[in-house]
């Protein structure tokens, strides 16, 4: 299943991704900083949605209380729960 999620406190404005039984594909940031969003798709393409949340969660960006990775993993955790 295919989800975009809008984002919150960060300088992308929205994170999409499908979750096919629970591993994680396709994870595309919209904005934010383009190096960084590849990096972090790039390295949970094909990881269980749980150890990307895991792994991912509570990571900070300078002074904000949140990330692209961090909101990657709330969005995660929001298709895990449906």
């Amino acid at each position: 299943m295919t989800y975009k999620v809008p984002t919150r406190g960060v300088c992308s404005r929205s994170v999409s991704f499908d979750l096919e039984e629970g591993v994680v594909r396709n994870v595309r940031f919209e904005g934010g900083c383009s190096g960084n969003t590849q990096g972090v798709a790039a390295l949970v393409e094909g990881m269980e949605a749980e150890e990307a949340v895991r792994r991912l969660a509570g990571i900070r960006c300078g002074f904000k209380s949140t990330s692209c990775p961090d909101q990657l993993a709330q969005a995660l955790q929001k298709a895990l729960e449906e």
